[in-house]
């Protein structure tokens, strides 16, 4: 497996992870009464951007010919 096709789910994965735990902090401010922490990057965003550019570039890598 090519370096971006195995990075492609770590990516996914580490941004699901990201996401969950600002989900976490926002519901846990919302219990104790506290204003929603605003995020410092939109990490759903962020992970999908991240992804489309792995998958764009395991297109590229793969449809080149070898030297």
């Amino acid at each position: 497996m090519c370096m971006f096709c195995a990075a492609i789910p770590t990516a996914a994965a580490l941004g699901a992870v990201a996401h969950g735990k600002q989900q976490e902090a926002k519901r846990e401010a919302e219990r104790e009464g506290q204003p929603a922490p605003q995020p410092k990057l939109p990490v759903a965003k962020v992970t999908a951007a991240v992804v489309a550019g792995l998958v764009i570039a395991s297109a590229i890598y793969h449809t080149q010919q070898p030297v």
